[in-house]
């Protein structure tokens, strides 16, 4: 089988890639720097030989794209406003289908974010609750659903994952070290629960999403595993596969809403502290992050198998083996 893979250089997609790969099939991977794409490889040991770089404009692919399955998970993260959201997120996802082959089944990864945090009074976000985006980022996700369902596109399958983790995510990199300090500090007093989805988990249900296409609905389904934990527990495991024995500070939201806008002010800040921009903080402030997957596991059979602290080890194993801890 031969497939698309957008996103390739990163955290997603990177696995995803070296999977495809592992699996003797060929992959098609549009990239901004094909150097960084094939070094990644380099640095992984495997084959590069089953891997065709593309443009990132998709009007100068191949006219006929030899493709079985396209899966999309490159996306703008961390932008200062809704605009530079929007021209990756949607018009570029636009631009993507509009040069896949007819009837080519395609995956496209959204984000809790497109739905926002769990409702007030809720247990969980269901895919019937109302769309409630708190983020730029969260909003340009949802745009990008809308626009997919207009598209008219049949075969079509969009997930929500909440947080992933494993290896090769910067954002657990930065969790770890973190964690290996003496103070671990963490927003607000009051504990905030989260959904989380290991990588391996998610590209089981990418797979589980490639098998049912046909009889999934064009609609998104919400993935993640049934574990919950807390903002304080995260920082616990991440501090138990360090060994380490520092304590965790919470900090007023007022505080951390004051830290993102100097990190917004400073561009250096900014790539060293994405996740604390104002937009992203948005999201941090709140205390409820928690998604049922009901449906999408009715509707093919799959479930997520890890745990937290399985997906916490897996990644603190990879990044002492290429020297980062």
């Amino acid at each position: 089988m031969n497939v698309l893979i957008t996103g390739a250089t990163g955290f997603v997609g990177r696995n995803l890639l070296l999977r495809a790969i592992e699996r003797g099939q060929k992959v098609y991977a549009p990239v901004r720097d094909e150097s960084k794409l094939f070094g990644q490889l380099k640095v992984e040991g495997v084959e590069t030989a089953l891997v065709e770089a593309l443009p990132t404009n998709p009007s100068q692919w191949p006219t006929r794209l030899p493709i079985d399955t396209a899966i999309h998970c490159a996306g703008a993260l961390f932008e200062r406003s809704l605009e530079p959201y929007l021209r990756t997120n949607v018009q570029w996802t636009k631009a993507v289908l509009a040069n896949l082959p007819s009837g080519c089944p395609a995956i496209i990864l959204s984000s809790q974010s497109a739905g926002g945090p769990t409702p007030e009074g809720n247990k969980a976000r269901e895919e019937s609750d109302a769309d409630e985006p708190i983020s730029d980022y969260g909003e340009s996700k949802l745009r990008m659903e809308r626009m997919l369902r207009r598209s008219g596109r049949s075969r079509l399958v969009v997930l929500r994952p909440p947080m992933i983790i494993g290896p090769r995510d910067s954002a657990v990199l930065q969790l770890f070290q973190m964690a290996r300090g003496v103070v671990r500090t963490k927003p607000g007093f009051k504990k905030k629960t989260y959904s989380f989805l290991a990588v391996g988990d998610l590209m089981d249900a990418i797979d589980a999403s490639i098998e049912a296409h046909d009889t999934l609905s064009a609609r998104c389904y919400y993935v993640a595993s049934r574990q919950q934990f807390s903002d304080v527990t995260l920082l616990n495991e991440a501090a138990r596969c360090l060994r380490s024995k520092g304590v965790n500070l919470p900090l007023p939201h007022a505080l951390v809403s004051t830290a993102s806008v100097v990190v917004d002010s400073s561009p250096h800040l900014r790539l060293k502290l994405p996740s604390l921009t104002r937009d992203r903080v948005r999201e941090i402030l709140a205390d409820r992050w928690v998604v049922n997957p009901s449906l999408f596991e009715s509707a093919t059979g799959w479930t997520a198998k890890s745990t937290l602290r399985e997906s916490l080890t897996e990644a603190h194993r990879f990044y002492q083996s290429v020297g980062l801890l």
